[in-house]
C-alpha cells in the first residue's frame, strides 16, 4: 500500500498542476467556438408598462439563459447592468439621430465614446445597428445612412474597437423584389446605389447584413399561395415543399427561402462574402379580427421550431454550410404600442416576466430556461373581474374536468376562500392535466402562465406535486446508475460532462490508467 501511494503521489501533484492550465485552454477553445456558432438572441423593446428595472432585467436574461440581446437604443442603465455578464449586446442608433451623426464626424466619435467605449469590455457590445429599416420607413434619411456608418466606423478605429464590434443596419424584407423563387430575387433598383455602398462596406469590414424577416407577413399577404405549415417550420411531405424551378432547390420553410432571396440579391450586386444576420423575426400571439392567425399556438409553433432550426445548424438550401443567427422579436409584449392589436403581442413574456406561452425547445440546450425547468403553473390573471373568473372557474371544474376537490370546504386549498384563489387552483389543475399544452392556460384571458410556485402552506398546487414526483424519480435513477462519477482522495468528479472539468479529468484519468497498468 505504501509503495502504491508513492506511485500515486506524483500523479496527484501533476493533476492539480495541470488542471488549471488545461481548463484555461479548454475555456479559450470553447469561447472561440461559441463566437462562431449560430445563436438565437432576443430583441428587447421597452414600450412596456412597469418594465423591470435594468438589474432585474439582466437577472431575468441570465435566468432564461439568454446570451444575445439587441437594444433599440444604447440604454445606459441596461448597459451598466450587463457589465461582467457573458451576455452579448447589439446597441442601436435610433433613426432620429442619423442626421446629427451622418453630418458630423465629431458627433459620431462622441456617440461611440459615450455609448460604446464607456462600457466595453466590461459589457460585451458586439455590434451597432445604425437606424432601423431606414431605406423603407424613412427614405428621406437614406443619403445619410452610409455617412453615419462610415463616421461611426472611423470612431471605432480610433478607439481600436473596429475588429471587435461590427456595424450594420437592419433592413426590411421589402428592399427585395420578386423574392420567390429565391433565384429570381433582386434588390429594389431605386435603392441599389445605397445598398451597393453598404454591401461593399460590410464585405470590407467582415460584418453581417442585418435583415428583418417575417414569414408571418409573407403568409398574411399571400394566403392561399403560401401554406401555413411552410411558414411555421412544420414537417412537410415532399409534395408540399417549395421548389425553385431555376435551381431545383427544395425549401421546407419560408424563412430559408427569404434568407436565400437575400443571398441571390447580393450575388446580383457581385457580393458573395457577406453573411445574413436575421435581426428580427417572430410571430404575434394575439391579433384583431383581421389577423386570425395571430394566436398563441402559432406563435409557440413558429418560435419553438425556429429555435430548433437554428440549433440544428442545417443552413439554407443555397448555403447549407452557413446557418444565420437570429434575434426573436421580442422578449416582452410591448403593451404601450399603437394598434393594431398584434403590435402589442409579439413577446415571449409579459412585462411582469411571466411567459405568454411555454416554448417547446427541449433538446436545444439551456436557452430559455422556462422550457427546461418544467416548473410552470397556470394562475388567475390580476385585475380580472369576479364574474369572469367565476365563469372560468365553473368551466374548469365542470366541462374542463379539472380536479377541484382540494378547493372544497374543509380541504387544504379552500382557504383563502375567494374566487381568485380557487380559480388559480382550478386553472392549474386543468393546465397540468392537459400536459401544459399551448392554449390550455388562457380561459379567455383570465389566466396566465407563471414560473413562481403558487403553493402556500398546506395548499400544494397540482404543478408543484408533479414536479415533486419527477424530482424523486430523477434522484432515485441517479442513485441507481451511479451517474458516471469517480471518487478519489476525498473529491468527487463527474465524468458525464463532455466539456470543461469533466473533459479534462477524463483525459487525465485515461492517461494515468494507461501508465499505472504497466507499472
Amino acid at each position: 500500500m505504501e509503495s502504491y501511494n508513492r506511485l500515486l503521489l506524483p500523479f496527484i501533484v501533476l493533476l492539480f498542476l495541470a488542471v488549471p492550465l488545461l481548463l484555461k485552454s479548454v475555456s479559450a477553445d470553447d469561447k472561440a467556438q461559441q463566437d462562431k456558432d449560430p445563436f438565437v438572441g432576443v430583441n428587447v423593446g421597452t414600450d412596456v408598462t412597469n418594465l423591470l428595472s435594468a438589474a432585474d432585467l439582466v437577472a431575468f436574461l441570465q435566468l432564461q439563459k439568454i446570451t444575445h440581446v439587441r437594444l433599440y437604443d444604447a440604454n445606459a442603465e441596461i448597459l451598466k447592468a450587463l457589465a461582467k455578464t457573458k451576455i452579448r449586446v447589439i446597441v442601436s442608433v435610433p433613426n432620429n439621430q442619423l442626421l446629427a451623426i451622418g453630418s458630423s464626424n465629431a458627433t459620431a466619435a462622441t456617440w461611440i465614446g459615450r455609448n460604446v467605449a464607456a462600457y466595453y469590455p466590461q459589457t460585451l457590445i458586439t455590434g451597432i445597428a445604425v437606424g432601423d429599416e431606414v431605406l423603407t420607413t424613412v427614405p428621406s434619411s437614406a443619403p445619410l445612412l452610409m455617412p453615419a456608418i462610415e463616421s461611426l466606423y472611423s470612431a471605432l478605429v480610433a478607439a481600436n474597437l473596429h475588429t471587435l464590434i461590427k456595424i450594420s443596419t437592419p433592413n426590411s424584407a421589402s428592399v427585395i423584389l420578386d423574392p420567390f423563387p429565391p433565384s429570381q430575387a433582386f434588390f429594389n433598383q431605386s435603392l441599389s446605389s445605397v445598398l451597393t455602398q453598404l454591401l461593399q462596406f460590410l464585405s470590407r469590414t467582415q460584418s453581417p447584413l442585418m435583415m428583418n424577416l417575417y414569414p408571418y407577413y409573407v403568409f398574411m399577404q399571400n394566403k392561399g399561395v403560401v401554406p401555413l405549415d411552410n411558414s411555421l417550420f412544420k414537417p412537410l411531405t415532399p409534395s408540399k415543399e417549395m421548389v425553385d424551378p431555376n435551381t431545383l432547390l427544395h425549401y421546407t420553410n419560408v424563412l430559408d427561402a427569404m434568407i436565400d432571396s437575400v443571398y441571390f440579391s447580393m450575388k446580383n450586386l457581385n457580393v458573395t462574402d457577406v453573411v445574413v444576420l436575421v435581426s428580427e423575426t417572430g410571430w404575434p400571439s394575439k391579433g384583431d379580427s383581421k389577423e386570425p392567425y395571430a394566436t398563441i399556438d402559432n406563435a409557440d409553433t413558429y418560435n419553438s421550431n425556429l429555435i430548433k432550426h437554428v440549433f440544428d445548424r442545417s443552413g439554407t438550401p443555397l448555403h447549407p454550410e452557413v446557418t444565420s443567427s437570429v434575434y426573436i422579436y421580442e422578449l416582452f409584449n410591448e403593451d404601450l404600442r399603437s394598434p393594431p392589436l398584434s403590435e402589442a403581442n409579439w413577446g415571449l413574456f409579459y412585462g411582469n416576466s411571466t411567459p405568454v406561452y411555454l416554448l417547446h425547445v427541449s433538446g436545444s440546450g439551456t436557452f430559455l430556461a422556462n422550457d427546461t425547468t418544467n416548473q410552470t403553473y397556470c394562475i388567475a390573471t390580476d385585475g380580472i373581474d369576479v364574474k369572469t373568473l367565476q365563469a372560468a372557474l365553473d368551466w374548469a371544474c365542470g366541462p374542463g374536468r379539472a380536479n377541484c376537490s382540494e378547493i372544497q370546504p374543509g380541504e387544504s386549498c379552500y382557504q383563502p376562500n375567494n374566487v381568485k384563489n380557487h380559480a388559480s387552483y382550478a386553472f392549474d389543475s386543468y393546465y397540468q392535466k392537459e400536459g401544459k399544452s399551448s392554449g390550455s392556460c388562457d380561459f379567455k384571458g383570465a389566466a396566465m402562465i407563471t414560473t413562481t410556485d403558487p403553493s402556500d402552506g398546506k395548499c400544494i398546487f397540482p404543478g408543484s406535486k408533479i414536479v415533486s414526483n419527477k424530482t424523486n424519480e430523477v434522484v432515485n435513477s441517479t442513485e441507481a446508475s451511479g451517474g458516471g462519477r469517480v471518487r478519489m482522495v476525498g473529491f468527487e468528479f463527474d465524468f458525464s460532462q463532455k466539456s470543461g472539468v469533466g473533459k479534462v479529468l477524463q483525459m487525465l484519468f485515461a492517461s494515468s490508467f494507461f501508465y499505472y497498468s504497466f507499472l
